[in-house]
Parts: structure tokens; C-alpha cells; sequence
């Protein structure tokens, strides 16, 4: 008997079911059976299932005499299913690598509870991806519960391909789909109502397809009439359930606010049908109101107690508001330009203020990186030179330590600071509404060493198509008086990455002069990491040849096994995948689980570093950074000549490499297993690579910036390392 049993009705779906089909059976997990239903589709759909059948005894078919709807060809899978565990899986949507896996695990976890509930994704004919957007109800507990001690997840979309259901309490509970349109409804609220025990599962193991057209939901039809019946069948479930009347009012909500969800959108119901199935609504809204509810409890849902031409006023009057606020926005934005011009005109009468510094990192993301080293040179340095940092939001204002003075962007207050501050240190480009004073300095001090393609040479490659605006760009860089560097491969890639008029500083990179100095750090404590273990650190970089940018190289799972005993391995995915649905295909379960610890969240990287034994990457310029540890680094390039055609890069780090270079995770697992990580040769690379890339890295690099480019002080520049005997040619090999 399998453990799972994984249900695909069918139906005019031949252009997608064999990626659906694949993504089933070519899971890790094998313990599985998959029922596959063809539900009379008239084109080729059935004949590929037979063809999977043919090839793999997991697969059975059940053909269908007539064309009975999604819910009841689910309902002809289910005395077949000998499963432990029921998965339903639309034939259009697939499940993502390693998803069954990690459902068989959390299930074994939580004593097999009633029902499983786990996350997706939603995938757009487009190509991009969405994660759920309630998706923090899943990472909320690590035991079972019922929905009454966490009716959240309630909250969630009522479906029931996201969830895994216990075989047999589905069979002692006699659940089965109705006919119709809306069939999840009477099947997901009366199953998620009756568990005793629920667990969640905070991984994207399903990828929700959004067709550009053919889904049932979206088109316009009188069909949607169907999510009345749908409900009466919930009702009559609680009616013959005493024990759950307490779920009438909640359910009572969720009608409305599902069916007035409905209304709302145009292309749902036929023009001349929007006024009937407003009536019914309303009907349904009265018949189940539940006795004594509290208005207040009922949101916006009193439009339901009027007529329909009162719903009508109701809704063009919410347009009317939300398009009056968007000519108030658009007229508060016209203001902020003539203020700013106005302004502009001002600026050669009042003094610029020659001891105000405004900071900011990351897309104004707060105390990070280059701009934060500095910031803190400059208050033991020089305290009469005020800071200020420019923070995007209030959320981020609240996470700054106390006593750090700072500004919200676009407000007047900034307005204010940017008009009369002497000097301006970022790490990313300040917005191109900021207009540069005469005698202002700007400071860019770039995000690290670059190995990728940059500015004008993206233009040439793939990468430069994804909404990039290099015109745009270089006249924001034209605002930069002096440009950070580390070493001299980056003094030549800036200058040529970005021609504009601005002088390269050799002051080292600021945030590295805790690398150098190798100061404490107590991300061990606080992840749990035992003091003994080494800690192997893998941070990938994003992919410019996948939309979204997230691409699994390698199985961490494995990975942190086949590392062995005593060993950690810590992951932090590239910054600009840390809030999309990468941490959700697997990373964060197994950070609950304790199997990786997920450093992606940790603002400070050079805390990370510092932390662990040895680096794994692809092609993140962390590189760079590490290699001041002095300790082991491994470059992961299986995909080498695929990432350097889609963006390009200035070296060939295969060739060039801080230490050994593996293009399989066979070789990858070799190299830990077999101690080659850390031998006489990998040290040899490592030197030549520090004597290359950590040239002006002296420690003293914030200091450098606050005495010679904030005070105007004279400091020697930094010692430098003798480079190595690559010399520049790798800016020349890439012309």
C-alpha cells in the first residue's frame, strides 16, 4: 500500500498534462500511486495517460463513459486510491521538485494528521511567479491543531489541491464532491471544520497555473450561479453538525464576501444576469444571517441587505473615491515638483551644510553594508558630522537601533535634508528626483567586487531585457564624485561600466574591515549552532536567464547529509530573492526542521561570514568579500557557460578561482568528503586570489573614506597586495 495516493482528473488538457504527469513521477519520492481520470476529454488527453500507464506501474487509468465535471471525476478516483494519504492535483498545475518528499516527511512529523495544508505558488503565462500571499499561516506552529484554535487558516484559498487529506478520514466522514463549478466550497470547509488534527507544511509544493484563457472560473458564463448551491451544501452540513454551529457566522461572511467577489468582477456573469445573481445573493445573505449578529462583524457586507441599484451607487461611488484618490495623489506628486523646482531655485542663496551626511543602503533597507561601516567610522571619527539615514517606510524606521537618526523618503523632511546636505553615501543609486546641488559630494560605494556585467556592458547581453534602463541609470551615476573600489579589476570595470565623470577612490571596501579585523559575532548563539561544528556556508547567486532569478543548483537536503556529522551548512540566497517565492520551494521547512539554517533574513552578511568555516558558491561577488577571511571557498559552476551567455562577466572564476571548482554535485560532494576543500592547493588559489581582489583591503577602509573624502584629511592610501599574475587581461578578454 503506497503512502500516497495522488488523484489528476482530466479534461482537454493535452497541451499541459504531461508536464503535469512529470512532475509527479519524477519526484524523490517514489512510495506514491497516481490515479489519473479521464473524464471523456475529447482530444488527446486520455491516450496520454494510457501512454503513462504503459511505461510506469504507478499510474492508473480510469476512462469515463461521459463527461461527469472536475468534482465527480475526482469522486470515480476515490475507491480505487490505497494510499495512506490523498493528494488531488489539477492537470494543468504541477507540483514542484522535492514537494512529496517534503509532504511524506511533515506528515511522519505530526503523527499523520487528518489533513495536511501546505503552500503554492501561482505561475503566469508570462513566466513570472507569485507566492501566496497568506503564506505566513503555514509557518505559524510546528504542532497540529483544529480549526477553532486557529481559525486563520480558514483564511486561506479554499481549494483542495493544496492540502493532503488522511484516506481514511475522508472514508469515515463520507466526504465526496458535488457536481458544479464552485465543488471545493462543500468540500473544503466541511473537511477543514471536522479535522481534530490539521498541521501546515511552509513549503510551495504546488505551482498554480493562471491560463491566459480556458480556466472555468474566469469566463463569463451564468455557471457562476453555481456558488449559491455550493454554499445551501455547506449550510446542510453544519445543520447536520449541532457541534459546529458556532461556524455559521464565519461561514456567513465568507459567502458574502465570496460571492460579492464575484459581482465584482466584470468578466465573471453575463451582463444581463448581474442583477439576478446580485437577488440571490441577497436571498442566500438573509436566509442564513445568523440570529443576533453584530453588524459591525459584517464589514461591507450590509450592501447585501439593499437592492441592487443601491449596490450599483455603492460601487461606482468606491470608484469614484479610489479614482479621486489617485488624482489627489497624482496632484500631490505635481506639487512635489514645483516644490522641488522652486527649491532648485533657491539652492544658490542658502548655504549647504557642511557637517550633514545622508546615508543610505540597499534601496533605503536601512543600517547595512558600505554605508553603515561608514556611518559608524564617521560618529567615533568625526561627531560633529551628523547622519542621517534615508529609510524607505516607517517598518523599516522601527527596525533602526535607537538613537539613529533618519528620514522617510519623498517626504518633506527629506526634501529638506537633500537640499541643504554636504555629503551623500549610498550603495545603490539615490532616486533620479534627486537633483545634485554644486558642491555637494556624492559617495557611491558600490555592493562588492564585480564579477557579473554591469551598466553600459549589459547591453549587449540577455540580462540588459529584464527592465533595465541604462540611459537612466548612467545619469544617476553622473551624480557620483568618487567611486569606492577594492582593488584595481574594479577601479577598470567601474570607469568602463559606467563612463561618467567620477574619480575612483582606493580606500578598500568598508564593510570588509570587520573581515579583516575578524571581530566576534554571535549569529552562532542565537541559530543554535553548536561551537564545535563547521559551519559551511552556501550562498548562490540569482539567474538573469530565468524569470525570478531563482534557480535550485543543488539538493540542500543532501547536501547538509552527505557534509556529515558535525557538520552546519548555512544558506543565504542572493538579496533580491529573499521576499519572492525562492525560501519557500523548500528552504524554510528545512530551517524549521533544523536541517539548514536559513541565513537569507540576516541584514548583515559579514555577520554570516564570519560565522562559518568555508564558502560554497556559484558566482556571487561574497566571493570577493570572504576571501579576507583567509579561509576555504569552493566555486559550484555546473551552469558556467549558460550564466556568462545570458549576463556576462568580466573573469572566467572557473580559470580563476579562489580555491577548487566543481561543475557536478558529484564533484561538490567529493570535495568535502575527501578533505580537498581545505588541502595545500586550495590554499595556494585562495592567496592568489587575495592578492588580486583584497588589494586595498586593509581594515582601515572606513576610516579612509570619513578622513580623506568626508574631512578632507590626508591618510596614506592602503599598502596594497602584490597582484597576482593575471593581471587586468580578464577586462581585456572580455572586450
Amino acid at each position: 500500500m503506497p503512502r500516497l495516493s495522488v488523484i489528476v482528473p482530466c479534461f482537454k488538457v493535452q497541451g499541459f498534462l504531461r508536464e503535469c504527469l512529470d512532475s509527479v513521477l519524477e519526484q524523490s519520492f517514489h512510495d506514491i500511486e497516481v490515479i489519473a481520470v479521464d473524464d471523456r476529454s475529447p482530444d488527446g488527453s486520455g491516450a496520454i495517460l494510457d501512454e503513462y500507464a504503459a511505461r510506469d506501474p504507478r499510474v492508473r487509468v480510469l476512462h469515463l463513459p461521459e463527461n461527469v465535471g472536475l468534482g465527480r471525476a475526482r469522486n470515480a478516483a476515490l475507491p480505487y486510491a490505497t494510499g495512506d494519504f490523498l493528494l488531488f492535483l489539477d492537470s494543468d498545475d504541477t507540483l514542484t521538485p522535492g514537494a512529496l518528499r517534503a509532504v511524506a516527511d511533515r506528515l511522519a512529523e505530526t503523527g499523520d494528521p487528518d489533513v495536511l495544508v501546505f503552500d503554492y505558488a501561482r505561475t503566469y503565462w508570462w513566466g513570472g511567479t507569485r507566492r501566496n500571499a497568506l503564506a505566513e499561516v503555514l509557518s505559524a506552529t510546528d504542532g497540529v491543531f483544529t480549526a477553532a484554535e486557529r481559525p486563520e487558516i480558514l483564511d486561506l484559498l479554499m481549494v483542495v489541491w493544496n492540502k493532503a487529506y488522511r484516506r481514511d478520514f475522508v472514508e469515515e466522514n463520507g466526504f465526496r464532491f458535488p457536481p458544479g463549478y464552485y465543488e471545493d466550497t462543500p468540500w473544503t470547509f466541511p473537511v477543514m471544520l471536522s479535522a481534530g488534527r490539521i498541521a501546515t507544511l511552509d513549503r510551495i509544493c504546488v505551482n498554480y497555473r493562471q491560463r491566459r484563457q480556458g480556466s472555468i472560473l474566469s469566463t463569463t458564463s451564468r455557471k457562476h450561479f453555481d456558488v449559491h448551491d455550493q454554499y445551501k451544501r455547506v449550510f446542510a452540513f453544519v445543520d447536520a453538525h449541532p457541534e459546529l454551529a458556532g461556524w455559521r457566522p464565519c461561514l456567513h461572511r465568507r459567502m458574502g464576501e465570496h460571492c460579492l467577489d464575484i459581482l465584482a468582477k466584470p468578466d465573471r456573469l453575463p451582463p444581463a444576469a448581474r442583477a439576478e445573481f446580485f437577488r440571490r445573493t441577497a436571498e442566500l445573505y438573509r436566509a442564513f444571517r445568523p440570529k443576533g449578529a453584530d453588524p459591525g462583524d459584517l464589514r461591507d457586507l450590509d450592501v447585501l441587505a439593499g437592492s441592487y441599484p443601491s449596490y450599483l451607487l455603492r460601487m461606482q461611488a468606491g470608484r469614484a473615491r479610489r479614482a479621486g484618490s489617485g488624482q489627489a495623489l497624482r496632484v500631490r506628486r505635481a506639487a512635489g515638483a514645483r516644490a522641488r523646482r522652486a527649491l532648485t531655485g533657491l539652492r544658490g542663496r542658502r548655504p549647504l551644510d557642511e557637517d550633514l551626511v545622508l546615508y543610505s543602503a540597499a534601496s533605503h533597507q536601512g543600517l547595512r553594508g558600505d554605508p553603515a561601516a561608514v556611518y559608524r567610522a564617521a560618529r567615533e571619527i568625526a561627531p560633529r558630522l551628523r547622519g542621517v539615514w534615508v529609510v524607505r517606510d516607517a517598518e523599516v524606521a522601527a527596525e533602526l537601533p535607537a538613537g539613529v537618526d533618519h528620514v522617510l523618503l519623498d517626504s518633506p523632511e527629506y526634501l529638506r535634508l537633500t537640499d541643504r546636505a554636504k555629503f551623500f553615501v549610498n550603495d545603490v543609486n539615490w532616486p533620479g528626483t534627486l537633483v545634485k546641488r554644486p558642491g555637494s559630494v556624492h559617495v557611491h560605494t558600490h555592493r562588492g567586487t564585480p564579477l557579473k556585467y554591469l551598466g553600459v556592458d549589459l547591453l549587449g547581453k540577455p540580462g540588459a531585457r529584464l527592465g533595465l534602463d541604462v540611459p537612466q541609470m548612467l545619469r544617476r551615476a553622473d551624480r557620483w564624485d568618487h567611486s569606492l573600489v577594492a582593488n584595481r579589476h574594479s577601479e577598470l570595470v567601474w570607469e568602463r561600466a559606467y563612463p561618467c565623470h567620477f574619480a575612483s577612490a582606493r580606500t578598500g571596501s568598508p564593510r570588509n574591515d570587520v573581515l579583516v579585523a575578524g571581530g566576534p559575532t554571535d549569529f552562532r548563539a542565537r541559530h543554535g549552532i553548536p561551537a564545535d561544528h563547521t559551519v559551511v556556508l552556501y550562498a548562490p547567486t540569482r539567474r538573469d536567464y530565468v524569470r525570478g532569478g531563482h534557480v535550485d543548483r543543488i539538493d540542500l537536503a543532501r547536501f547538509a547529509a552527505d557534509l556529515g556529522e558535525g557538520h552546519t551548512l548555512v544558506v543565504r540566497l542572493h538579496p533580491a530573492l529573499a521576499t519572492g517565492p525562492a525560501r519557500g520551494l523548500g528552504l524554510a521547512e528545512l530551517h524549521r526542521r533544523g536541517i539548514v539554517v536559513d541565513a537569507t533574513g540576516e541584514p548583515h552578511a559579514e555577520e554570516v561570514m564570519l560565522a562559518s568555516d568555508a564558502l560554497v558558491t556559484d558566482y556571487s561577488s561574497i566571493m570577493f568579500d570572504y576571501a579576507n577571511l583567509d579561509r576555504p571557498i569552493v566555486v559550484h559552476a555546473d551552469d558556467w557557460p549558460t550564466f556568462t551567455a545570458s549576463r556576462g562577466a568580466y573573469l572566467d572564476i572557473t580559470a580563476e578561482a579562489p580555491g577548487h571548482v566543481s561543475r557536478s554535485y558529484r564533484e561538490l560532494a567529493w570535495l568535502f568528503a575527501s578533505g580537498g576543500w581545505r588541502d595545500q592547493e586550495s590554499a595556494r588559489l585562495r592567496a592568489d586570489f587575495r592578492s588580486r581582489f583584497c588589494e586595498f583591503d586593509d581594515g582601515r577602509a572606513a576610516e579612509r573614506v570619513v578622513r580623506t573624502l568626508l574631512l578632507g584629511e590626508a591618510m596614506p592610501e592602503p599598502p596594497g597586495r602584490v597582484p597576482g599574475p593575471a593581471g587586468a587581461r580578464d577586462l581585456l578578454a572580455s572586450t
